[in-house]
Parts: C-alpha cells; sequence; structure tokens
C-alpha cells in the first residue's frame, strides 16, 4: 500500500481528493489500492465490473476519476473507452494472466515497489474529512457516488464489532492487539460493493486478516474449498443468491468440506430466507447468521439474528440504537399499528451524493434536530417492537388502491418447494391501475402449476397479494450483488404478457 500510494502522488498535477476507481475483481490489490488512496488523501471510487461501456465512462465521469486500477482482463474494455475519459492519465494494470500489460499503463507491483517510507502522505497531509466514494445504482436512476466521510466510515463499522479497536493514542494496546492472530475473514460477495468491502475492512480493524477467492464468478465449492483451507471464522454474502448454491452443494456432498471454522455469515442487500439458514445449521450447528439491513446510505439500521437456539427467520429485524421507523409526517410509526413507515439512521451518516444536492436533500434530512439517512425502505413495526421488512418504495405495486412490496411477495413465492427463485413486478391493468406478475426460476425438474403458486401466496399474506399471472424463466438473473434488474425483468413480463393476448 505505501509503494502503490507513493505511485499515486507521483503522478503528474495530482491534488487532495483526487479520485481512484477500482476496476477489480476481488482480489488483495482491491483493499491494497484503497489503504493505499487513504495514506496518499485520494478518494476511492468503486467499479462496478459489470458495467458496459457507457456505463463506465458515466461513473468515471461523474466521480472526476483520475486514476484507474484495474485487472488485465479488462484491458478491451478500456481501451475502447479510454478517449472518452480524457481526465484519466493514470492507469495501474494488475496481472491476472490475461495478457500483457499495454503500453499505456504501469504494472501494479511496479508501483508497490515504488516507495517504502511506512509514513507515506501526501503535502496536505492526511485527514479524517477524506471520503470514500461508494457508488450505488440503486432501484432507479443513474449511479449516484455516497459520500462517507473515512471518520465516520470507520466509526460506524468499529461501533459493529465486538472487539472495539483501541484508541488511536494508544499505541501499546494497537500494537498488542496487531501482534496475535486475529479473525479470518472472506468475502463472498464483491469487494465493490459495500457489503463485501466493509465487511472486509470491518475484520482488518480488529487485527484479523481477509482471504479472497480467485474466480470471477460465485463458485459455491471455491467458497467452501477456501474455508476449509484457511480455516476461515466469517464471511460476506447477499442473500440466497449465494446461501442457496452454499446450501445445495453441502447437501449434494455432505462429507466433503469441514466447515466448522465458520463461525458468523453476515449477509446484506437482500433478505435471506429461513430455508436457507436452516439448512445451513444442518451442516454446522454453531454458526451465526447476520441478516443485516443496510445500505450504501445507511450502515447497521437493523438486523436479524439466526442461531441454532433461535431458528430460521426472515423479514423480522431489531431496529439498532439510531434507528427508527418514521412516517412521512416524520413521526414514529406506532408499534403494533400495521401502518407503512420508511426506516430512518442517525448518526454517522454519509455527507451526501456527490454532485447531486437535489437527491441528498431526498435523501438526508433534519428530523427533531437531528440528521437522518433515509434510504426508502420501507417497513412496518410490529406489537414486540420488531420491524417486518416490505421493500423499496420505488418499487411498490399500486393494485386496487392496495400497496404491495416486492420483496415480500418474492420471499413467500421462495417458501415454495418448485421455487428456487423470484421477482415481482407490476403492469399496466385496466382493472385494478396494476397487476402483480411473478416471474419464477424453478430448481430443477420442477414444474410450474400457477393456480398452486397462487394458493400458495394466499395462505400466507392477503388474497390482493398474489400474482395475477405467473412466468416461468430460465433465471431472475441476479447481479453480483444479489439484486434484481426491475426494468428488465418487468419488460420481459409485459412480453410474455403480450404472447398470451389473444
Amino acid at each position: 500500500a505505501n509503494g502503490v500510494a507513493q505511485a499515486l502522488l507521483d503522478a503528474p498535477n495530482v491534488a487532495e481528493q483526487d479520485k481512484i476507481a477500482q476496476y477489480l475483481h476481488n482480489c488483495p490489490e482491491y483493499l491494497e489500492s484503497t489503504f493505499a488512496a487513504f495514506k496518499a488523501g485520494f478518494a476511492t471510487v468503486n467499479t462496478n465490473y459489470r458495467y458496459a461501456a457507457d456505463e463506465l465512462v458515466y461513473l468515471w465521469d461523474n466521480g472526476d476519476v483520475t486514476a484507474v486500477v484495474f485487472h488485465g482482463t479488462f484491458v478491451g474494455q478500456i481501451e475502447a473507452i479510454r478517449h472518452r475519459v480524457p481526465r484519466i492519465s493514470n492507469w495501474l494494470w494488475v496481472n491476472d494472466s490475461s495478457g500483457p500489460c499495454p503500453d499505456w499503463a504501469t504494472p501494479y507491483e511496479t508501483a508497490a515497489v515504488s516507495g517504502t517510507d511506512v509514513n507515506v502522505a501526501g503535502p496536505w497531509g492526511r485527514s479524517g474529512d477524506h471520503l470514500l466514494l461508494l457508488y450505488t445504482g440503486g432501484t432507479t436512476g443513474m449511479p449516484k457516488g455516497v459520500m462517507w466521510r473515512q471518520d465516520d466510515l470507520f466509526g460506524v463499522l468499529d461501533a459493529n464489532n465486538r472487539k472495539r479497536m483501541p484508541p488511536e493514542q494508544d499505541l501499546t494496546a494497537i500494537e498488542k492487539r496487531g501482534s496475535r492472530p486475529g479473525p479470518r475473514n472472506m468475502p463472498g460477495a464483491p469487494l465493490m460493493h459495500g457489503t463485501g468491502l466493509f465487511n472486509a475492512i470491518s475484520n482488518l480493524m480488529v487485527g484479523g486478516s481477509v482471504t479472497t477467492m480467485t474466480g470471477r464468478h460465485f463458485d459455491p465449492a471455491e467458497f467452501l474449498d477456501t474455508v476449509q483451507q484457511y480455516a476461515v471464522n466469517s464471511t460476506s454474502i447477499v442473500g440466497d443468491a449465494f446461501a442457496k448454491p452454499i446450501l445445495r452443494a453441502l447437501d449434494a456432498e455432505p462429507d466433503r468440506w469441514d466447515i466448522s471454522s465458520l463461525r458468523v455469515i453476515v449477509s446484506s442487500g437482500v433478505m435471506w430466507s429461513k430455508e436457507s439458514k436452516d439448512g445451513l445449521l444442518c451442516h454446522n450447528n454453531r454458526l451465526i447468521m447476520v441478516d443485516a439491513l443496510g445500505s450504501s446510505e445507511a450502515i447497521g439500521m437493523a438486523t436479524n439474528t439466526t442461531t441454532s437456539d433461535s431458528g430460521g427467520r426472515t423479514a423480522k429485524f431489531e431496529l439498532g440504537p439510531h434507528t427508527r421507523v418514521i412516517t412521512d409526517a416524520g413521526k414514529d410509526v406506532v408499534a403494533g399499528s400495521g401502518e407503512l413507515g420508511r426506516v430512518a439512521q442517525r448518526g454517522r451518516t454519509p455527507v451526501g451524493y456527490y454532485k447531486d444536492d437535489i437527491k441528498s436533500a431526498q435523501t438526508f434530512v433534519m428530523i427533531d434536530g437531528d440528521r437522518y439517512s433515509i434510504p426508502g425502505d420501507y417497513a412496518t413495526v410490529e406489537a414486540d417492537g420488531t420491524v417486518t421488512l416490505l421493500g423499496r418504495g420505488s418499487q411498490c405495486i399500486n393494485t386496487g388502491g392496495e400497496k404491495v412490496y416486492p420483496e415480500e411477495v418474492e420471499e413467500c413465492l421462495k417458501l415454495h418447494p418448485s421455487v428456487a427463485d423470484a421477482a415481482v413486478v407490476g403492469l399496466p391493468d385496466d382493472k385494478w391501475g396494476e397487476a402483480i406478475n411473478a416471474l419464477v426460476e424453478l430448481h430443477a425438474h420442477a414444474t410450474i402449476d400457477e393456480d398452486e403458486l397462487r394458493s400458495h401466496v394466499k395462505a400466507h399474506l392477503a388474497a390482493y397479494k398474489a400474482p395475477k399471472a405467473v412466468f416461468s424463466i430460465d433465471s431472475v438473473s441476479r447481479a453480483a450483488n444479489g439484486k434484481l434488474d426491475y426494468k428488465n425483468l418487468k419488460q420481459i413480463a409485459a412480453d410474455r404478457a403480450a404472447e398470451q393476448t389473444p
């Protein structure tokens, strides 16, 4: 990290808080370059490696990126757009055996040995006000850069650790913490998203280590091999998109892997089904599974913890100490009332969205004298104080005046033994305004019975939440962060519905 920091500082015309993009799969260089940027007084910009050319150009232009750390496998994509991002003058190439370093880039390993000073810093020094930019696609619109002050980010991550970091002035305690083996973490989720990155950083903060997988796509066998080989203690995933393949692998070969070292699995971004949690406990009854309600804009709003004693649950969460559920009028939702509200968090929250004052004002608001982050998650508060998550308001379906949140219906559909995954969208309807349509991905050799699936939903939810139409689909195509492309899925549902219209 020191050498890379020095190489970044040695580039011409650098300035405090220059933006450094990371166009990388999971790898040690991702974390190294993160800390290198922090040392140099620069801000990091995560880059979704699934983006196409126009999306990359938008992201790097909007983020004012001046340097990019990238895997060699992306040389072709970069060469196609370099002329469209003239602000970027410094390219650090990470060797992944995909080809030679282009003449317009510097090998990462060359940069890594360019400086040996352990106190590398820019002439402007270092500050807790320096930023990490976490770009999020969210559920609507173009990607937005969430600005986290380093002081706030590390503060909120430390607050979630069971073993807190010693005060920065207590060098003896810090050295003692770092001298003994710490917990071993492996990000299952991509480091390019907050779930994987923040979980890894949190583990490093307590003197732990981080192991990364080498595969370019999530492979449950590689995941389990790595857990066993490195005696991994904790990992981060994104709901059933990761949990179900892991469980299928364990069920298929129950004696192949020793996962007794694994103690904690943290999931965020997508709800995690009871079926998957219970199944994983059958293979390791010492697991602690934490379903974390959070987002790029608010970390640790609420949690749902599952152990062998508690059994698996989904959608119900315990609110964090700085979290509340509020009405549109800014008042607390009354427990047990059934009223809908938005989850809001105060305390250490982002500065706002980079170069987007309007969106910032909509998400980060003052309530009762405190600044709150309100990313848009809707929930109800049960009589016992727990909250039931319903989903993002931007995907809400209005059918006959009733509001239906897709995630609630999707989770219900996934409880059916034939359904591997599901997506729910609203389509225009003359009678209801919008009609609920479900796209279901079936387990191998399973068949679809539309009436049976509707009855299944009605047995668990209000009848108006049952889909009016159900379409089988090869895959709902969750992204690497486990999220659904609702815009594309809505078009698929519309096309399928049109095919059935006489």
